[in-house]
């Protein structure tokens, strides 16, 4: 098991690797980043994914800066916080995916899942086109 979680609680572990069957809840943390300006804690709402066993953060498929990833390129550990169904604030490290074969492979994958007949992430039907500016960062659990 890759990326630190198998010295996770089970309720928290199975959170962390959902299936591609959870809903949009399941599918939904907050992370806390430095600021890479001011130095303090900054909060956010955000949809993690799942890709080939991993864990990735990801948005921005406008393609326009975020804060939060050009906060995880000053500083790469962050806490991701857990909050539907299990409550857990996990210290994580977040490594920008930049190599362009890789990040097509993940994208391709989230893109997939996202694209389920049932719909879990109610994200809505969408094309790898439009991901393959977003910004990415796969995240480990030290």
């Amino acid at each position: 098991m890759s990326g630190g979680l198998a010295g996770m609680r089970p309720a928290v572990r199975a959170a962390v690797e959902f299936t591609p069957a959870a809903g949009t809840r399941e599918r939904i943390v907050d992370i806390t980043t430095t600021g890479r300006r001011s130095g303090r804690p900054s909060r956010i709402e955000i949809f993690f994914y799942r890709a080939h066993g991993e864990t990735y953060l990801c948005s921005g498929t406008s393609g326009r800066p975020t804060d939060w990833y050009a906060n995880l390129l000053a500083n790469p550990d962050f806490t991701l916080h857990l909050k539907h169904g299990v409550r857990a604030d996990l210290p994580a490290r977040a490594e920008p995916v930049t190599d362009s074969e890789q990040r097509r492979e993940v994208l391709a994958a989230i893109v997939a899942d996202l694209n389920q007949p049932h719909d879990p992430g109610t994200i809505g039907r969408t094309r790898l086109d439009d991901w393959l500016g977003a910004r990415l960062a796969h995240v480990t659990f030290p």
